[in-house]
């Protein structure tokens, strides 16, 4: 586990999460804990193939070939049982980027997609920036755990007219790894409604646990052929900055369509040494995967049980996967504004706003956990330190 205590200084490196942050809490004294990647070094393997690529020194035109496609198809079936047709897989650089050709090539100008709020603010923005509307099914808070209402989900489908359902399993930010009978439920309903499904599984490989992430496209052949699977490993493995991401659409009418898109955008390869970490990562970065894995299960207890034990104030919602903690500051008892205030220049601690994964998240901030202990213990004193002086 030691090489996950290591502190390594990102800053100068042009680092959103920590060059960024100067700009963005106008104080050098924050400490961020809040843009979704980790401040932990790649896998070792990953680094040297890449310093091997680099030293090769010519960077012309890379295609991915089968050698990238069988490793692909291997991490899935050996991770989440899911046997997936190599000719399945469609390449872009991230996700995002991903959800925008999707909607724009398996949707019309006004249709109506759905989304599970709290969410991901892109979901947002894939779905306005397209002349798309937004149909809002919230999850629902029992006791520490969100839980789906199917009933409203069912019901919102119907009188919207809902053409496409964005899903995100793991969930980001509440945490929560969906269940096999919930995605079955998702799923039957979808079908029933010729609702297309796209599911975004980019942290399906975070997982704690007791917990198994179940890929919704590998519930049976007929949701396989109506569900466009977004997958990376980037947030695996940290390497966001490398840009390599995949789609898995098993429907050839739907990936014509999609590639379409990709190719009409002018995005039809991958960066050269993003293929080579997304290569070495899957076929040499599981040991490392399983001990970041027990790492960030560590984090989250602690986090979950100083916030606990030193102050009724705040609840840390228990994720079950992902690396980011969804903070319930309500008892606070304060405005937005007036929270990320709080956070930013009491605690000195940069923090993403509940507030930008829709109205549900008022009340809220998310904390990133994927750094060495003694920043995250740091970052927690902080917080409860200004709680403590309120």
């Amino acid at each position: 586990m030691e090489r996950f205590d290591e502190v390594i200084s990102r800053r100068g490196t042009r680092s959103v999460k920590w060059d960024m942050a100067e700009d963005l809490y106008q104080d050098k004294d924050v400490l961020p804990m809040w843009v979704a990647d980790m401040d932990f070094k790649t896998p070792e393997a990953v680094t040297n193939a890449l310093k091997e690529r680099v030293e090769h020194g010519i960077f012309g035109y890379t295609l991915p070939d089968q050698l990238v496609k069988n490793e692909i198809t291997n991490w899935l079936e050996k991770r989440h049982q899911w046997k997936v047709d190599p000719e399945w897989i469609t390449y872009s650089p991230g996700v995002i980027p991903s959800l925008h050709m999707i909607v724009q090539s398996l949707t019309d100008i006004g249709d109506h997609i759905l989304i599970q709020t709290p969410v991901y603010p892109p979901f947002y923005s894939v779905v306005k920036d397209h002349g798309r509307h937004i149909v809002k099914n919230p999850l629902i808070m029992k006791g520490e755990y969100y839980e789906i209402d199917f009933e409203d989900f069912e019901r919102k489908i119907k009188e919207n007219h809902v053409t496409m359902f964005i899903l995100c399993n793991p969930h980001n930010p509440v945490g929560r790894v969906w269940t096999k009978d919930e995605l079955e439920e998702l799923a039957t309903i979808c079908l029933k409604h010729g609702v297309k499904i796209v599911a975004d599984e980019i942290h399906a490989d975070l997982i704690y646990s007791n917990q198994k992430h179940v890929p919704i496209a590998n519930l049976s052949e007929q949701v396989n052929q109506h569900t466009i699977t977004c997958l990376s490993p980037t947030k695996t493995f940290n390497l966001a900055g490398l840009q390599a991401s995949y789609l898995v659409i098993a429907n050839k009418e739907d990936k014509t369509k999609v590639d379409k898109q990709f190719k009409n955008q002018g995005m039809m390869m991958l960066n050269t040494l993003g293929l080579t970490a997304l290569e070495t990562s899957y076929k040499y970065g599981e040991s490392w995967l399983e001990e970041l894995n027990k790492v960030l299960e560590n984090h989250r207890d602690y986090v979950m049980e100083r916030f606990h034990n030193e102050t009724s104030s705040i609840r840390v919602i228990p994720a079950e996967g992902t690396y980011l903690l969804w903070l319930d500051c309500r008892k606070l008892h304060m405005e937005q504004k007036e929270l990320k205030s709080f956070m930013q220049k009491q605690a000195k601690v940069g923090l993403n706003d509940g507030a930008s994964f829709g109205e549900e998240g008022k009340g809220f901030m998310r904390l990133n956990i994927a750094a060495p202990k003694s920043i995250l213990e740091d970052g927690v004193s902080r917080i409860i330190n200004a709680v403590q002086s309120l």
